[in-house]
This record gives structure tokens, C-alpha cells and sequence, in this order.
């Protein structure tokens, strides 16, 4: 058993995932911000399938992961322009869609019997249609309304990073939500244990929106291959 407790892993995954966006930028520009919002939303569909238990609230761990992509998502808004933003976007969502159809494609083959990982992947990658289709139209909305919240505010305090950074994203975060679990969930489970699915979902995903910003502005700092 590892020393650390849940909410270290928490608070190091989540530097990692910053470190990590701000890196392949460094390293690809735009389109390492590509690859990575790719990354991102397949990764945060796997490990959303697992639960935990931090800060004395129940969470999944593809919070933080789908949280940054946004950092990702704005960094192609501020630097590259708003077509380069949606772009990145259809990107993600062509990355979840194929893995999800992929994914439940492979699974329609009958296992050989020495085969042990149909199973597990299974478990995984066996999502129901209604919480694969809440995944990519939560996805979609929200980022679509991400890259135009953020030019709006870009517009009227150009000078204010921190501001179109925070409130696109946080909005943008709701938005998607609130889409994901009532696609997803409503008629599922009590409208209480609902409310609480959300309200639990957004406070993590706030909480990362809030610290992606001291990145923002680090990533300001870089110049990347596309400019040199």
C-alpha cells in the first residue's frame, strides 16, 4: 500500500495534468494542444469509470483530466485564434466518438477461452448508449460554448486574462454538467442523489478551472515551434 492518502495523489495528478499541457506546447504549439485535448478526452472517459473517495467527497478521477482539457482549449483561443479553439474541439469530440465506437466494437467479438482481459475491459469500455451519447454532446456543447464565451469576454476586457480564462471556462463547465447528468442519469437515480452527482462533479471541475489560470499565464511566457 502506498503512503499517500487520496488528496495527494489528487493534488499531484492535477499538477501533472498542467505541467503536461503546458509542455507539449512548449514542445508542439498547436498542435501539440491537438494531441493532447485528444489525449485528454479519451483519457478522462477511462478513468471516469473509477470512483473515489477525497476531501471527504465521492468523485471520479476523470475530472481533473476533462477539467484541463479546457486549459488546452483556451490556450489555442488566446494564442491561435478562435477557429484553431473549435478545431481542437472537433478533434476531441472525433477522439471520444472513434474510441467509443471502437471500443464497444471490440467487444462484440466472442473472447477465446484463454482470453482473461474481456472481462476488464468490459467493466470499462462497455458503457451504455445513453451515457456515451451524454459524454460527446455534454463534450461538444460545452467546449463549443467555451471557445465562444471565451472570445466574448476577450472582446470587452482584453487586458484581463484571468477574467475570460475563468468565467468561459466555469460556465462552460456547468453547462456541461448539468447536460452529462440529466442525459445520463435523470430517471436513474432519486432526484437528490442526482443533485448530488452534480453539485460534487461541478465543485472539482470549478476547483481545477480556478487553478488552471498561474498556467495560462505561464504559457504566455513560452514561445512554441509555430512562432519561432
Amino acid at each position: 500500500m502506498h503512503p499517500l492518502s487520496n488528496e495527494a495523489l489528487w493534488a499531484l495528478l492535477l499538477c501533472a495534468n498542467f505541467v503536461s499541457i503546458v509542455l507539449v506546447y512548449r514542445i508542439g504549439g498547436r498542435s501539440g494542444l491537438y494531441v493532447w485535448i485528444a489525449i485528454a478526452t479519451i483519457v478522462a472517459n477511462v478513468q471516469v469509470t473509477k470512483t473515489v473517495e477525497v476531501f471527504g467527497l465521492t468523485a471520479t478521477l476523470g475530472n481533473i483530466v476533462y477539467a484541463g482539457s479546457f486549459l488546452a482549449t483556451d490556450m489555442l483561443n488566446e494564442f491561435f485564434g478562435e477557429s484553431s479553439a473549435r478545431r481542437g474541439v472537433l478533434y476531441g469530440f472525433i477522439a471520444v466518438a472513434a474510441t467509443i465506437l471502437l471500443m464497444n466494437g471490440a467487444l462484440l467479438f466472442t473472447p477465446d477461452p484463454t482470453d482473461f482481459a474481456h472481462p476488464h475491459l468490459t467493466a470499462i469500455f462497455g458503457l451504455l448508449p445513453r451515457i456515451g451519447a451524454a459524454s460527446v454532446i455534454a463534450y461538444l456543447v460545452s467546449q463549443r460554448h467555451d471557445v465562444w464565451a471565451y472570445q466574448f469576454w476577450k472582446r470587452r476586457f482584453p487586458a484581463r486574462l484571468w477574467l475570460r480564462n475563468n468565467i468561459s471556462t466555469l460556465v462552460s463547465q456547468l453547462i456541461d454538467t448539468v447536460l452529462f447528468t440529466s442525459i445520463a442519469f435523470v430517471g436513474v437515480f432519486p432526484v437528490s442523489v442526482l443533485l448530488e452527482i452534480l453539485l460534487t462533479t461541478y465543485l472539482f471541475k470549478g476547483v481545477v478551472a480556478i487553478l488552471d489560470t498561474p498556467f495560462l499565464y505561464l504559457a504566455k511566457r513560452i514561445t512554441p515551434p509555430d512562432e519561432v
